[in-house]
């Protein structure tokens, strides 16, 4: 993570962020302020940033929506007041409605991003001016704090080249808290075709194996919004195991960017997941986000215990090798 730390100053009205991040100013200068790149970390794991404005200059205004797992949107604004390339820029940041006007429950915020070389590549020093001690309980009790450590935790990834970053890193596990964990895999292929290769069934129904010595016996999807789906798998040649499978519901379908479902294992009582699945080509290459929420810590570790992640990369492996030109 590249939050060192995150701190309140109720008396001065303050939230300071400070972050290291191993590349230079220009290159951190580059993700905040080009929007496209922005908004794959501007906002927590799960809420995903989408900036319909971007004007940047003094006077300008950036408008973005923040989308939930269920389809809930969270709308913001930027009003930039200053700007020092490539050193700092300053923002008035709020709440916005519908048609980008700022909120009227919830003041402002005027925040400070400066940025300056280190040894190791650059620091982020953040600084968030509340307009009152109740402005600054208020933004720590809606949790940015934590909101905030999450998205920059994000920031690596959109930092380095694609490849650079998870080439030949296989399937990669983070646990993020009690409830998330998230899971990375670069796919060498359009992205296109790896969101096809996990919505129709007759590619599914290739790859979607998990481990050898297993096949799919049923694969019916429907990715509509309010749709259901239901995978089943059996062990075959003597291979052992017990017949299971997996239903759910799909709560968000944004083809072929982003997908959210839930998950339970059918003839269980076991609770269900929340399943959300995002796709960023650069390339030619597509790095696969999955963003598990599980319902407490102790169903996350039963599921993870499972070796869930090793039966991923074999599925992943085998996608590669049956769906995707040499």
């Amino acid at each position: 993570m590249p939050v060192t730390h995150i701190t309140s100053d109720p008396e001065k009205l303050t939230m300071d962020i400070v972050a290291d991040f191993a590349a230079p100013p220009e290159r951190v200068w580059q993700v905040f302020t080009d929007p496209r790149q922005l908004e794959r970390f501007w906002g927590p794991p799960g809420w995903p940033a989408t900036f319909t404005r971007f004007d940047f200059a003094p006077g300008g205004l950036a408008q973005y929506r923040m989308t939930g797992p269920r389809g809930e949107t969270s709308r913001g604004r930027w009003e930039f007041l200053a700007i020092d390339e490539p050193r700092s820029f300053e923002v008035l940041d709020g709440f916005a409605d519908e048609d980008g006007d700022l909120a009227d429950d919830i003041p402002p915020m005027r925040m400070v991003f400066a940025f300056e070389p280190t040894a190791t590549g650059t620091r982020l020093n953040g600084v968030t001016h509340f307009s009152s001690a109740a402005a600054l309980e208020q933004a720590v009790g809606m949790g940015m704090v934590e909101g905030t450590r999450m998205a920059m935790g994000q920031l690596d990834a959109v930092l380095q080249d694609l490849r650079d970053y998870a080439a030949g890193k296989g399937t990669r596990l983070e646990v993020l808290d009690d409830q998330h964990v998230r899971i990375t895999r670069l796919i060498e292929g359009p992205r296109e075709l790896v969101w096809r290769a996990h919505h129709e069934p007759e590619l599914l129904s290739q790859w979607l194996l998990g481990p050898d010595g297993w096949r799919m016996t049923v694969c019916e999807v429907d990715t509509t919004v309010g749709g259901t789906y239901r995978y089943a798998w059996e062990p075959v040649g003597g291979t052992e195991g017990q017949p299971f499978g997996f239903d759910g519901e799909t709560l968000l379908s944004d083809a072929p960017r982003r997908a959210v479902t839930t998950e339970h294992m059918t003839g269980t009582d076991y609770p269900s997941t929340i399943n959300d699945l995002q796709l960023y080509e650069e390339d030619g290459a597509t790095l696969l986000t999955l963003l598990i929420e599980y319902p407490d810590a102790a169903t996350r570790d039963m599921v993870l215990a499972t070796g869930m992640v090793d039966g991923m990369e074999t599925s992943y492996q085998r996608l590669e090798r049956e769906l995707l030109p040499a």
